[in-house]
């Protein structure tokens, strides 16, 4: 199977004083759903960071999508974001347009025609429940409504590789199980790649999943 994601001798820091990530080697197969669990503070969250370019690697290789991050160009860079959905814990949907802006996003970056944008945004929010919420502003929503317009966003434009942080952190019980129908039919029937880190993986999941650990910088794979 190919490997989308692929790292080797992986260290990650915010300074040169702490390394939160220390010599990392590990590899995610396209197609597979993987959770990425750790104490608070365990470096979830930055790991996700790197995946998708935002923290370069410290030392070693970090790979995704055949695209070596360690040195990579900001044009490349970009090019490689339009294939990632990515789906915060605090949302960062952007409070001065609507929901339906928001969700239009990757699709005009991906040069897609404005009626057929408009179309598949149409979908979406009746696919997150949220067609009833038409012309509202992200404030104007509960949290859960937020992040389903978030999870809307980074589907939106059918990436290969899902990346998602606490995406059902902070939710109602209602909201998350949606969140989770909606990457577990990603994963499924896409076969995207879907990447979450979380505390705790949800026990009436129906998919395969593959499971890492951090602890102490290092990272091993939970049997």
């Amino acid at each position: 199977m190919n490997k989308i994601i692929s790292a080797q001798d992986l260290s990650l820091s915010y300074s040169s004083s702490e390394t939160i990530i220390n010599k990392a080697t590990f590899s995610v197969d396209s197609g597979s759903f993987v959770f990425i669990t750790g104490a608070s503070g365990s470096g979830k969250s930055t790991l996700l960071k790197s995946m998708f370019g935002a923290l370069k690697p410290k030392h070693g290789s970090l790979v995704v999508g055949g695209v070596e991050l360690a040195n990579i160009s900001r044009k490349k860079l970009n090019f490689l974001r339009r294939h990632i959905g990515i789906v915060f814990q605090d949302y960062k949907l952007i409070k001065e347009w609507t929901i339906e802006k928001n969700i239009m996003l990757p699709l005009l970056i991906n040069g897609y025609v404005k009626n057929v944008a408009n179309e598949q945004v149409e979908k979406l929010l009746k696919h997150v429940r949220l067609n009833h919420q038409i012309g509202k502003y992200p404030l104007e929503l509960s949290g859960g409504e937020q992040q389903r317009a978030a999870m809307a966003r980074a589907l939106a434009h059918n990436p290969v590789l899902i990346l998602a942080d606490e995406p059902t952190g902070n939710l109602d019980e209602y909201s998350s199980q949606l969140i989770w129908n909606l990457l577990e039919g990603a994963n499924e029937q896409l076969k995207t790649t879907v990447i979450v880190v979380t505390h705790n993986i949800p026990k009436n999941l129906n998919v395969e999943y593959k499971h890492f650990h951090i602890e102490y910088g290092s990272i091993h794979e939970v049997c």
